[in-house]
């Protein structure tokens, strides 16, 4: 019998300890504490997120009722609801959302290899936000419509391994497209996004910058003609054409050519317009990158689907970036974990394995050892999975 660490101490160890100390001391977030130090706060909040905990007394109840195996799991602090509010209301999310970047940083370099759909060298992004509803009469702060109250959280995906390379998390009354103003553009790398992003000043310092961008018109656009190539309309091209913009503001703001590629879906029968300033790549090779973008679409929802970021624990912002930023890191986490040991699970059986199995002493990797690639679809057949 196995008498070492629990599951949860063994998965947690993955987080580099000295890079997570450097966040807290960062922010001075154990400063003048005693009895439950950030490192407290961060496992308590895991552990409510990979198990689908409702509330603080929730939390409270069932990591009090393991006894002496919060020991050996690394929980050093005293476990209560008030310390935990109190901890998510005063300590600063940036320490989680710190982070969370070093985690990402470490599984993009995991995941670097991986393959997306499309033969491609170049770095591939999806840029797209989701709003995380809130209740207006508890989170006054969040409003952004009259009966209506939310946060975004915008998220750059990169298409290798579906990690992101860059979360915010901001107010929904602030548009995505001040996104692109605080962007780092990667020199030659191919960023995709939907109409919510077509802004021709915003474009033109991707241009400037060298990098590539992927994006749909809108039905008003007004362009002039400069050449046509051939296409293969079998394929479901309806036109691959070099155009310059016709508008006054427009043309002012991108005064480059611009590539418009016409596709239709045969799955769909849909219909669309895609603009690029990439002239380089195929026609055909366009359409699908636009048609990964989708996997961003997916992240969101499986972030909603099985992550604890609907109910928040906390009314303030900072309570409820805290665990939004921390829900992310588990992600990510379990993407480290299912890369270093080698595994073929989905991120979502091996969620649904360590929600039963955290506080068992055996193995990390035994503890997947039962699943295989084949029983996991019998298991999860209706679920979203983002790593196959």
């Amino acid at each position: 019998m196995h008498t070492g660490q629990t599951v949860f101490a063994q998965l947690m160890s993955f987080i580099p300890a000295y890079e997570f100390h450097r966040c807290v001391n960062r922010y001075r977030g154990d400063y003048k504490v005693t009895s439950f130090s950030c490192w407290d706060q961060f496992l308590c909040m895991a552990f409510a997120q990979l198990t689908g905990r409702e509330s603080l007394r929730d939390i409270e109840t069932c990591l009090r009722a393991l006894g002496s195996k919060l020991y050996h799991s690394g929980f050093r602090g005293h476990i209560a609801r008030s310390n935990l509010a109190d901890a998510n209301e005063t300590r600063d999310f940036r320490i989680y959302a710190d982070l969370a970047q070093v985690l990402i940083a470490e599984a993009r370099l995991l995941y670097a290899g991986e393959d997306f759909g499309v033969d491609l060298e170049q770095t591939t992004y999806a840029l797209d936000a989701t709003t995380i509803d809130l209740c207006l009469s508890l989170f006054p702060w969040a409003r952004y419509r009259a009966q209506n109250a939310g946060v975004k959280m915008h998220t750059l995906l990169d298409l290798r391994g579906s990690v992101p390379a860059y979360i915010d998390v901001k107010p929904a009354k602030i548009h995505e497209i001040h996104t692109l103003d605080e962007l780092v553009v990667e020199q030659g790398s191919i960023y995709i996004m939907d109409r919510g992003y077509l802004d021709f000043e915003r474009l033109y310092r991707l241009q400037q910058a060298l990098a590539f961008f992927i994006i749909r018109a809108r039905k008003d656009f007004r362009f002039r003609l400069l050449a046509s190539s051939p296409i293969d309309k079998s394929t479901g091209l309806r036109c691959d054409q070099t155009i310059r913009l016709k508008s006054f503001y427009p043309a002012k703001f991108y005064p480059a050519p611009l590539r418009r590629i016409g596709y239709r879906d045969a799955d769909t029968a849909k219909s669309f317009v895609f603009l690029t300033n990439n002239f380089l790549l195929p026609t055909l090779i366009i359409a699908q990158l636009y048609k990964c973008r989708w996997q961003v679409e997916l992240f969101f929802k499986w972030i909603k689907q099985h992550l604890h970021i609907k109910g928040f624990y906390g009314l303030s912002p900072n309570a409820v970036k805290t665990q939004i930023w921390i829900a992310i890191s588990v992600y990510v986490l379990l993407a480290i974990v299912r890369k270093r040991l080698g595994l073929e699970l989905s991120l979502y059986t091996m969620a649904q394995i360590l929600s039963l199995t955290l506080f068992e002493k055996r193995p990390l990797l035994q503890a997947f050892s039962h699943i295989n690639g084949s029983d996991e679809f019998a298991i999860s057949c209706n679920q979203l999975n983002l790593f196959d």
